[in-house]
């Protein structure tokens, strides 16, 4: 079983730039898709961006396309979140996520199983 501890979340001023990671322990973390989901106050849980076993395959939010980027190292066992032109409106709790079904990658909160404890993302304006 896979455990999950992200780090890297922190306070940023409009336009700034933070890169989450996702630390993963045991052996078989290549074995997972991962994804990135956020939760801000008073909202449900939204998918930010999910990527395959092999990091070849990539969905994103279209809140979030073009600024964020998702990537992973399988040799670490980390997947990461690179966020560039952070706005107010990424404000929240960011968790990753780690799903046993690579194909199609999942989208969905649901298909994931495995969460990290989240990360806080302010981005003050």
């Amino acid at each position: 079983q896979v455990q999950l501890v992200e780090s890297g979340g922190g306070l940023v001023h409009t336009g700034g730039s933070l890169r989450l990671s996702c630390a993963a322990s045991g052996r078989t973390f290549s074995n997972y898709a991962m994804g990135w989901f956020r939760q801000a106050p008073g909202k449900e849980r939204e998918f930010v961006a999910s990527l395959s076993t092999s990091g070849g395959t990539k969905y994103y939010a279209a809140s979030v396309k073009g600024r964020f980027t998702i990537s992973r190292d399988n040799a670490k066992g980390t997947v990461y979140l690179q966020m560039n032109s952070l706005e107010p409106e990424d404000t929240a709790v960011y968790s990753c996520a780690a799903s046993a079904r690579n194909w199609p990658v999942p989208t969905t909160a649901r298909e994931y199983n495995i969460w990290g404890q989240g990360t806080q993302v302010t981005v003050s304006s």
